[in-house]
């Protein structure tokens, strides 16, 4: 077994239907930059058009590299608490155990494929969803299942995650948008003060 470097990001600004805006693009153009440096091995995405989007325009900047999809990095809701926190009761109305246990069925698939060590050292880049990037950070921390609430990822953000063979994972980086000039931060979350 080796080393797996995952290189996680939630795919560029997306309009209401899905599609990535201008700014997307933009986002997308700049994050395919900035791991054009790095030996990536294989770009992976999510189904949902946005993300397929996304991954050919940072393939693009990677030549070469393969783009595939993965089923399993779909945005869903990773873990439904059974002891809800007040601050986030709003957010699960209306989800039934049926759609709990499929949501825990996925996200049991995306650490099965993708968090753990490799045959041989990979570089390998996901391009998902903001739900799929704070269940893998959860799960990379070994933190509880709730703690995935409140991890917030920007479009085209960066995380990396080690997953070794002899040790525990190592988060590397999260949510880094350092690639991203000030106005391109942040999308998606509504007006807030920006870092």
């Amino acid at each position: 077994m080796a080393t797996r470097h995952l290189y996680v990001a939630r795919h560029g600004s997306a309009d209401a239907f899905g599609t990535l805006t201008d700014v997307g693009h933009r986002q997308s153009e700049l994050l395919g930059d900035r791991l054009a440096a790095l030996p990536v091995d294989a770009v992976w995405h999510s189904p949902l058009p946005r993300a397929v989007r996304c991954a050919e325009i940072v393939g693009g900047r990677l030549p070469g590299v393969p783009v595939r999809e993965a089923a399993e990095l779909v945005d869903h809701v990773p873990h439904v608490p059974e002891e809800m926190p007040a601050e986030w009761a709003g957010f699960f109305d209306g989800y039934d155990p049926a759609e709990a246990a499929e949501g825990a069925r996925l996200a049991a698939a995306l650490i099965d494929r993708f968090a753990r060590p490799a045959e041989t050292e990979t570089h390998e880049v996901l391009i998902t969803h903001a739900y799929q990037v704070a269940w893998l950070v959860r799960h990379a921390l070994d933190a509880p299942p709730a703690r995935w609430l409140g991890l917030n990822c920007g479009n085209a953000a960066l995380t990396a995650i080690d997953f070794h063979d002899r040790a525990a994972p190592a988060v590397l980086l999260y949510n880094d948008m350092g690639h991203l000039p000030p106005d391109l931060r942040w999308t998606g979350f509504g007006p807030r003060i920006r870092p």
